[in-house]
């Protein structure tokens, strides 16, 4: 799988697809859709659709594909490739979220919570998929949040299709267990080839699982913190864990614009996210202030 455009810019998203195979144009085909990496402080989330003709479902089952969290990386691995060798039935496309989208998408002024983002990003690769000629009749999804919210935000976008979200549908369906291994063989190539931005030296990256209860992760996001300027783009700031270690390790900020009388103390970086916008006092920049410049209201 060939990541270079995500190596190139980490800190967007990148979206990745196979050539279209001639039959899936032609024949009704079964799409499923799954992610990986939606819990982890460190690295991307990548979602992926795969489909086949419905009439060849049966060779996509004959292959053996599972849940990824079920099959080892070699697993997995061998599993892709041979999903690759069946390229004249069988396609797919990811789109990749960097961790510096999805902490922006949460912290911003209007909040884009992960589950929005999560159902935006299915919806859009499911459009992906038809705006390349995909003849998608059936779509399956392993859910998140309630499946029947989901099922019915779904097929109204999309009518003419028949929808079916479950929990746990990556080990229901085999299209979903398909998706499932190109999202995990995705992110996990990310991951071991994340480039930092930041040019960090001696860097260790034995960052164990990348999840927040991991204590490896932990100390890992201890020992990379800046008392500045924070975590390197790797880390998912908006991430309880992330914030706590930036509120123990990270420095005190004093924000510039504010009198120094009017201040409560000093707060932190992630205070400034939390705060909403109508409770931050509206007050001149200090070149107006430090040169006693008011606007005037009469001539």
């Amino acid at each position: 799988m060939d990541l270079g455009e995500l190596e190139r810019d980490n800190t967007g998203r990148c979206r990745l697809n196979s050539p279209v195979p001639a039959v899936c144009r032609k024949e009704p085909c079964v799409l499923g859709v799954d992610e990986a990496g939606r819990g982890p402080v460190l690295g991307p989330m990548v979602y992926a659709i795969c489909y086949c003709p419905m009439s060849r479902l049966a060779d996509l089952e004959a292959l053996k594909v599972a849940d990824s969290k079920t099959l080892s990386e070699s697993e997995r691995d061998r599993l892709f490739a041979k999903m690759e060798e069946d390229g004249d039935f069988v396609g797919w496309a990811l789109d990749v979220l960097s961790p510096n989208l999805i902490s922006t998408s949460m912290l911003g002024r209007v909040k884009y919570n992960l589950n929005s983002l999560s159902h935006d990003t299915a919806a859009g690769l499911v459009q992906y998929a038809l705006d390349q000629g995909v003849n998608v009749a059936q779509v399956f999804v392993d859910t998140v949040g309630m499946p029947e919210t989901y099922q019915e935000r779904l097929q109204q976008r999309f009518p003419g299709i028949e929808v079916t979200v479950k929990a746990k549908a990556d080990a229901l369906y085999p299209v979903v267990s398909a998706a499932s291994i190109c999202a995990k063989v995705a992110r996990d190539q990310a991951v071991k080839n994340w480039q930092f931005v930041e040019k960090l030296q001696d860097l260790d990256t034995d960052y164990g699982s990348g999840y927040p209860n991991d204590p490896k992760t932990k100390a890992w996001l201890r020992k990379n913190v800046e008392p500045v300027f924070g975590f390197p783009q790797f880390v998912r700031f908006s991430w309880r864990t992330a914030q706590s270690i930036l509120e123990k390790e990270a420095e005190g900020v004093t924000w510039e614009d504010l009198p120094t009388g009017d201040q409560e103390g000093q707060g932190r970086i992630t205070s400034y996210f939390n705060e909403k916008p109508g409770n931050r006092p509206h007050l001149p920049h200090r070149y107006f202030q430090e040169r006693g410049l008011e606007s005037a209201t009469t001539l």
